[in-house]
């Protein structure tokens, strides 16, 4: 509120004209749609915005707003400049194109940067790419971890300042801290589209997705009211381990801004939200992709609740894009043990991801199983998710002939002696390895013997057995791929019987 004072003052003493700050050179403004253009300005007077030829001029409102629609235009790789212009002062913005924004958003795993990632020697002389744009603000407590924040992370923690950045285009110094999957998507979609591709990089690590999700909209839930209703830091029905991390982060913390839900901070109920996402709902964009999840699956009442959440927070971002067939893609959490790290209801986790499938339209989850780092919960192949992400949006978005996934368990039927399965993209079902077949379980503990008949998995089987599993443990061995190599899903589903 003080903020928005501030500025409010500063329009009214000099008549300033001023753009979000996602306005920047070497923006990408999103094609095939209205294009909005706001701000703020001097209350009753003009504001003239002048982009590609087209003019427009608006009133500023008592409340210093002002906004501007233009015309809908196609993907264009020519570099245009916007005009606005506003009691003498003039904003002129270079270096604009015009194609496709992707929002990349969730924790460590998208917030890992390119120049960390395995491939990084071998990409770094190809990450010269014109047409692709990063928007890649850094946030306050980037990389501060279990220790207090100091006096300038602070000052930080309010929704106009907690992100800070601009556009550039990729290089070899801007994409080297972008997050790696967000750069390997974009990358891909430009190589296979020729679009210009824009990413928005929003990931935060050790994240729970409580952050990404509007207050109000967990409190208008009968199920998740619960989260908000008192300070986050000591609220239960929230993740243990990002509460113990605040306290760390703000046990000593003075000055910082507090409400009703307790002090500001990046894993806070809603914060995310309302400094990241909640400014760009008025600018178009074409879709979202998201890895996000391990901060929510210690504990069983957060994995039993993820799929839900998770389901509630796309509705909701769609609704308030005002597009209902937003896409939005996933990853899949990876494999890694339990002796260093609390994995063990990893198993659970991705199979709730995996029913995600099932309950977002127009959506897609990336399997990253078979790429996991045993002690390490970030794997540094960011390459092979964001391509994986990357063939769901060719496949379901642009339209383009390819299998989007490996193996998705579809039917298990029992038939008398032996168990058959069958998937989803399972066209050449083969394993990883060369090996024999591995990771099918009918209890979630002991392995048994499969084999792959053409399109379909066969399990001999001696009783009749109410589940089937298939990579059920957190370091998981299971081998199953199809023809292009992509993993099977870890799951757990109900078997089947004729009568």
């Amino acid at each position: 509120m003080l903020g928005c004072l501030f500025l409010l003052g500063t329009y009214t003493i000099f008549g300033q004209v001023k753009l979000p700050s996602i306005f920047t050179d070497n923006m990408v403004i999103q094609r095939n749609k209205p294009i909005h253009i706001w701000g703020w300005g001097r209350p009753n007077e003009i504001v003239e915005v002048m982009f590609d030829g087209e003019v427009k001029e608006v009133t500023v409102e008592g409340n210093h707003s002002w906004s501007i629609w233009l015309r809908s235009r196609k993907a264009d790789t020519t570099p245009h400049v916007l005009y606005v212009r506003h009691q003498g002062q003039e904003i002129r913005l270079k270096n604009i194109l015009i194609g496709d924004i992707w929002l990349c958003s969730g924790q460590s795993n998208m917030e890992w940067p390119l120049d960390k990632e395995m491939h990084y020697p071998s990409e770094v002389s190809k990450t010269d790419q014109g047409l692709l744009r990063l928007y890649n603000p850094t946030y306050a407590g980037e990389n501060i971890y279990n220790k207090a924040f100091g006096d300038s992370i602070v000052k930080r923690l309010n929704r106009e300042e907690f992100y800070l950045g601009h556009w550039e285009s990729s290089n070899q110094t801007t994409s080297s801290s972008m997050s790696a999957v967000g750069y390997y998507f974009g990358k891909k979609i430009l190589e296979e589209t020729s679009v210009p591709i824009g990413l928005i990089h929003l990931a935060i690590g050790g994240a729970p997705i409580e952050t990404f999700i509007s207050a109000e909209t967990l409190y208008a839930s009968r199920d998740y009211r619960g989260k908000v209703t008192k300070n986050w830091l000591y609220n239960d029905a929230l993740p243990k381990w990002i509460r113990e991390r605040g306290v760390q982060n703000l046990g000593r913390a003075k000055d910082v801004l507090v409400d009703s839900l307790g002090p500001n901070h990046a894993y806070k109920p809603g914060f995310a939200y309302r400094a990241g996402v909640h400014p760009l709902l008025k600018m178009p964009i074409k879709g979202i992709i998201w890895y996000q999840g391990e901060s929510n699956a210690q504990e069983q009442p957060r994995v039993d609740e993820y799929a839900e959440l998770q389901a509630m927070m796309v509705r909701d971002y769609r609704v308030k894009w005002g597009d209902l067939q937003m896409p939005f893609y996933w990853a899949q959490l990876s494999a890694i043990d339990t002796k260093n790290y609390n994995a063990h209801l990893w198993p659970q986790f991705r199979d709730e991801q995996r029913k995600l499938l099932y309950m977002v339209p127009y959506g897609g989850m990336a399997v990253t199983s078979d790429i996991g780092a045993k002690n390490d919960v970030h794997p540094t192949n960011k390459k092979a998710v964001g391509d994986r992400l990357a063939r769901w949006a060719l496949h379901k978005t642009y339209g383009h002939a390819i299998v989007p996934s490996g193996p998705l368990v579809k039917k298990v039927k029992f038939k008398g002696d032996h168990l058959m399965v069958s998937f989803e993209h399972s066209s050449g079902l083969t394993t990883s390895d060369g090996m024999a077949l591995r990771g099918f379980s009918l209890d979630g503990r002991r392995e048994v013997k499969a084999y792959i008949q053409k399109r379909r998995v066969i399990i001999p089987i001696t009783e009749q057995p109410e589940y089937l599993y298939y990579g059920w443990k957190a370091w998981t061995r299971g081998n199953l791929v199809n023809s292009e190599e992509l993993p099977a899903s870890t799951f757990k589903t109900s078997v089947s019987y004729d009568r």
